[in-house]
């Protein structure tokens, strides 16, 4: 008998070591250059899936210029809460902190988070003295759960998000949105490509074959089917990390790249499905759809970013959704 061909591996490594989360808050470790002056992310939560009919631009396509059914997520955005600024500068293993301040009328509700201070320290002057020194400026954003039906959570959720563009111009637009609340449609656009970046769906320990998709061995193997074939050779008497193994599965954070906003509007009524979106209820404020999937359960945080390596294929002009589809998910 001659030997078994070679196959390739099962699972990608790229991902490991496949660890739990620490939280379901995502962080973003990386931010896109941009000249003009904006916010360059926002927080919402994930509604669920629907299906749409929009117009397909692009222009090498096979349907072009034709309603195409494509799968698209909605995603709940109430306003968020500008409460602090922070001014960042070259430290010593990456940025430090040179100067923050917040707003003196910050919501009860960040109790729930973190100690509230008695008074509260810091001022725009702080950043303005230190600006020379700065490399960027990031606001501090809360979000508004209470505000949310689909989710009962109380405790907001706080973000840092990057001004893109030049110092003294991002000093200018903190003064400017400093206390306010900001809407989605204020940063993002339709027709604009984002990232999102997100906690995937938890599935606990799992074994090999789910975790790594492994072969099942035959019905008299001795030591259990659903194992991996061998864990390594004798020598070195060592198991490898590349050994597929039983482990987590799932909650772990994951960046997706350009995701095309097909729609952003402020009335739930146009997206709410009949009896409501299954998990979640219905959607009483703003919101945004995204075209295609978006990793997580519903309800959870999702933060968008914008692209930080946009595609080269940009059809022109906003898409045009011609249909989305209401119809009952209760399964009646």
């Amino acid at each position: 008998m001659g030997r078994r061909p070679h196959h390739p591996r099962r699972g990608s490594l790229g991902f490991s070591p496949r660890k739990r989360a620490t939280k379901s808050n995502p962080r973003i470790k990386s931010w896109p250059k941009e000249e003009r002056t904006r916010i360059q992310g926002f927080s919402g939560y994930k509604v669920g899936v629907t299906n749409v009919l929009t117009l397909d631009d692009y222009k090498n396509s096979l349907t072009y210029g034709e309603d195409v059914n494509v799968v698209a997520t909605v995603i709940e955005t109430p306003p968020l809460v500008i409460c602090g600024a922070r001014l960042y500068g070259e430290g010593t293993n990456g940025l430090k902190i040179l100067a923050e301040t917040w707003i003196d009328d910050l919501d009860k509700d960040l109790g729930r988070v973190f100690p509230m201070p008695k008074k509260i320290q810091g001022h725009l002057k702080d950043l303005e003295k230190n600006l020379d020194k700065g490399k960027e400026i990031r606001v501090i954003t809360h979000t508004q759960p209470r505000e949310v039906r689909g989710t009962p959570r109380k405790k907001p959720e706080i973000a840092e998000y990057k001004i893109s563009g030049s110092l003294p111009k991002a000093m200018d637009y903190v003064k400017g949105v400093l206390g306010k609340k900001l809407k989605v449609k204020d940063i993002f656009e339709e027709g604009e490509f984002i990232d999102t970046i997100s906690i995937t769906k938890g599935k606990g320990f799992q074994g090999p074959v789910k975790r790594w998709g492994v072969k099942i061995l035959p019905r008299k193997t001795r030591k259990g089917r659903r194992t991996a074939g061998t864990l390594g050779p004798w020598h070195p008497a060592a198991m490898m990390w590349r050994s597929p193994q039983g482990g987590q599965v799932g909650f772990h954070q994951r960046t997706e790249y350009n995701k095309m906003i097909l729609k952003i509007g402020d009335n739930g009524d146009d997206i709410n499905p009949k009896g409501g979106s299954l998990r979640y209820g219905f959607v009483n404020g703003d919101y945004m759809v995204l075209k295609g999937s978006v990793a997580g359960p519903r309800k959870r945080l999702i933060k968008m970013r914008a692209a930080i390596r946009p595609t080269r294929i940009i059809p022109e002009g906003k898409p045009y959704v011609s249909h989305i589809n209401l119809e009952s998910k209760q399964g009646n």
